[in-house]
């Protein structure tokens, strides 16, 4: 049994809090950087509860009001977590990793190439431009993958090359553990794929690290071979929302490609990946009741595919940046349904091979797998 599983009942329900209100902290600059903007879990911070890191919103405005609050961390980096003016538990924040004090030879910072989530995993966007953000029509209205971009503190292609690069050193400097390979949506039938293959064959010859790639469903499942063969060993293909009409409203660019879609790309791809090694992102707070969320968990462990539910996080600058997150209640609601499928599934979290399932630190699921 992992940490994660092993948690405390109280345990469980502090993370599951601290992920829907966020968190005040005294000294902002503790620990590892926050991230604001950009894609993956903006505007968070890396926070270790109880043998666990998680990833809990700083920068929101949910956060700032939030009734939780990090002190200053004495010398060892442990700070005392309060409710208010209570002390409730102690809190600790991962160390900056040491591989964003370098750069490449053309002076590109290893920080604008790649970024470490939660303490142990490396994390990209290859190609940070997307053909649905910039559209103001077609934009998923909770993305801020521009973001970072715009402010200078990522690059807008990351080279194979660089990118071998960099996860060398994350895990020679850093011990980082597994990979995660996203992208923007290009304007071509594969979705990305063949920029995530030509990734991930450079950073598997610089070093031997698990990789996942995230995408949306190529126009071809024989893509799934060839990502399979780069070196690729888990897909993250994400639904976001669940609900045809809340899909409608919230992603018009990325609901043209219906569900229908990818339930058909979610069979073809277990069957090249294998049974829990495909994931998808469901983004619980966003009008898809809890319901329709559970069912569609349901329907996804039986295909074989890990059902990755996480709080919504309103990122600033965003047109969502002022919808309210979910409650905590909400989020057990669907959390605890979900984390008995799975269990009796046998589809577990810490078997996934590499990706944002594996790592759980954006959502409190894994702790539900009793």
């Amino acid at each position: 049994m992992s940490a994660r599983e092993n948690v405390s009942a109280a345990s469980r329900q502090l993370m599951t809090e601290l992920q829907s209100t966020g968190l005040r902290l005294v000294d902002p600059h503790a620990g590892a950087a926050s991230r604001r903007g950009g894609a993956g879990p903006s505007d968070h911070k890396a926070v270790t509860v109880d043998g666990v890191t998680i990833m809990v919103p700083v920068h929101t405005s949910t956060a700032w009001n939030s009734p939780f609050v990090a002190a200053q961390p004495d010398l060892s980096g442990t700070s005392t977590l309060m409710r208010g003016t209570i002390p409730i538990a102690n809190i600790s924040f991962p160390k900056p990793p040491r591989f964003y004090a370098l750069q490449t030879f053309d002076g590109v910072p290893y920080s604008h190439i790649a970024t470490l989530h939660s303490k142990d995993v490396l994390a990209t966007t290859v190609l940070q431009t997307c053909i649905r953000y910039e559209s103001r029509r077609k934009t998923c209205k909770f993305c801020a993958i521009g973001q970072s971009l715009a402010a200078g503190r990522t690059i807008a292609r990351k080279t194979p090359e660089q990118l071998g690069e960099v996860a060398r050193a994350a895990v020679l400097l850093d011990g980082v553990k597994h990979m995660v390979l996203t992208t923007g949506t290009p304007a071509t039938s594969d979705r990305g794929a063949q920029i995530l293959c030509d990734s991930a064959f450079a950073i598997k010859a610089a070093v031997d690290l698990p990789i996942q790639a995230q995408c949306e469903p190529p126009d071809d499942d024989r893509w799934f071979e060839r990502m399979k063969a780069s070196g690729i060993d888990t897909l993250g293909m994400h639904l976001e929302v669940v609900t045809p009409e809340v899909r409608e409203r919230v992603m018009p660019g990325k609901a043209s490609v219906p569900l229908s879609r990818y339930m058909e790309a979610f069979e073809a791809a277990v069957a090249v990946f294998g049974r829990g090694q495909v994931s998808t992102y469901i983004l619980a707070g966003l009008g898809d009741t809890a319901d329709a969320i559970v069912a569609m968990a349901r329907e996804l462990i039986n295909l074989g595919v890990y059902p990755f539910v996480v709080p919504f996080v309103p990122i600033s600058g965003t047109p969502l940046e002022d919808h309210p997150a979910p409650t905590p209640e909400f989020m057990r609601s669907v959390l605890a349904p979900i984390g008995v499928m799975l269990a009796e599934a046998g589809m577990r979290s810490a078997d996934i091979k590499a990706g944002c399932g594996k790592c759980g630190a954006c959502s409190s699921l894994s702790s539900y797998e009793e």
